[in-house]
Order: structure tokens, then sequence, then C-alpha cells
């Protein structure tokens, strides 16, 4: 089946593509360690645990 020009053009995509769906979940993720390394650092200081330099 072939489209002429004007069929074409009404043509819309409303797909999500993987690499949308791959930023999302990198940016979860780097959210998620980021809490992790905030809560270690924050219990680290507040115990007097902390390595002196």
């Amino acid at each position: 089946m072939k489209l002429n020009k004007e069929e074409l053009l009404k043509i819309s995509g409303g797909a999500v593509s993987a690499t949308l769906i791959n930023a999302i979940v990198k940016g979860i993720y780097i959210l998620i360690e980021l809490g992790k390394s905030l809560g270690s650092t924050i219990r680290r200081v507040t115990a007097n645990k902390s390595c002196e330099i």
C-alpha cells in the first residue's frame, strides 16, 4: 500500500522511544544514588564517624 503526499502529512506519531525511556530510568537511578550518598554522609556526620584528613 502506497500513501500519497497528503496522507503522509496526516500521519502523527505518538510512540515513546527507547532512548527517552532509557534517559528517564538513568535519571531516576542517579537520583537514588545521590540520595544514598547524601544519607550516608548525614549519618556519618551525626554519628561522628567521619574520617579526619
